[in-house]
């Protein structure tokens, strides 16, 4: 049996900020008996969106007023210098007094990471903190980082993060070691920037279970892989590439059934087919990306999630809070990346 968890939410954030995060709360709350949220911002507009909703107190609901909130355009030295009463703020300082486990907000991205990483500080023989989610692939799912929070990195910083990943994708998903690959523009040893060539041998070196290069194509469509690596400027790129595919596919989809009477007859009968596929690589199963390499659990949520989008996001944060992620890094990390190197 799961212990309870507290995890703290940026009630502001995002940009629908209550009238996404309360409801999400609720929901959560009661899909999770084991969970505990705290909703950080405007106590008065967040009580009004609860009694909008019909909800009651709970013991397992608390409300933390903050006088402030960070928009989206904020700058993020603006916004942690000049806003330390954020609900964004508080929230990641409930994570570091220990009255959350976690915390989740679909703020600015900046603005979190800079933040967090002032705040909750970094894990022993981490540089920088990385950026990661699930996609859906024909496997089932990859963990994909880092997508955006490092432009430019070392080789060393790429080894990092797959040794962070590595150590996530097991305690999410039950995997006893992760396979890892390292995203290149070919599979062949000769391909790829000095960059990536150091980074590759860093990690045939090391134990991690490091399958090698891997290919764009590969993220969605190999079997056989648990974490693909890259910088941010990369993964950024891809992931938001992947994103476009997808909603014009859909658009297609859509306006080819649409097109006349014969096509509508023959989306009818697909409908069951398509609603099956649309749940498999429905984006808002796969909202909530972790900071990686922080000393407390921060979950990034989309910008322009709905409230079943958020709950998702709550959830990631939920069961990486009750697996106890962060120490099982910090210990896992020190094994990995003081290792002798191998012969």
């Amino acid at each position: 049996m799961r212990r309870m968890s507290t995890i703290s939410l940026d009630a502001m954030g995002g940009d629908f900020g209550p009238s996404v995060t309360v409801p999400a709360a609720c929901n959560a709350l009661k899909h999770n008996p084991g969970l505990r949220l705290v909703l950080v911002g405007d106590s008065g507009v967040i009580n009004a969106e609860l009694e909008q909703l019909g909800e009651t107190e709970s013991d397992r609901l608390d409300i933390r007023h903050a006088s402030e909130f960070v928009t989206m355009d904020d700058p993020p030295a603006q916004a942690l210098r000049g806003k330390k009463d954020s609900s964004m703020r508080v929230a990641i300082n409930l994570v570091k007094e220990g009255e959350s486990d976690a915390v989740v907000s679909a703020g600015n991205t900046g603005a979190l990471m800079a933040t967090a990483r002032f705040v909750l500080k970094t894990l022993c023989g981490i540089d920088r903190p990385a950026i990661m989610t699930a996609l859906p692939s024909l496997g089932g799912k990859t963990h994909m980082l880092d997508l955006g929070a490092n432009v430019d990195c070392r080789a060393e910083h790429l080894f990092q993060f797959a040794a962070m990943g590595s150590v996530l994708a097991s305690a999410v998903d039950g995997i006893d070691r992760p396979r890892v690959g390292l995203l290149n523009v070919g599979q062949e040893a000769i391909k790829g920037n000095d960059q990536v060539k150091k980074a590759d041998s860093l990690l045939r070196a090391s134990s991690l279970n490091y399958i090698g290069y891997v290919e764009g194509d590969d993220i969605y469509c190999a079997e056989d892989i648990d974490v693909v690596v890259c910088n941010g400027f990369v993964g950024n790129i891809s992931l938001k590439s992947s994103e476009g595919v997808a909603k014009m596919i859909s658009r297609i989809i859509k306006d080819g059934f649409g097109r006349n009477i014969f096509s509508k007859a023959a989306g009818l009968i697909a409908v069951p087919v398509l609603r099956s596929v649309l749940r498999q690589v429905d984006p808002r199963l796969y909202n909530g990306a972790t900071l990686l390499g922080l000393k407390g659990i921060t979950v990034k949520s989309h910008g322009g999630a709905d409230a079943f989008s958020f709950e998702n996001a709550i959830k990631i944060a939920y069961i990486e809070a009750t697996e106890g992620v962060p120490m099982r890094m910090e210990s896992q990390l020190q094994k990995m990346l003081n290792e002798p190197p191998a012969p």
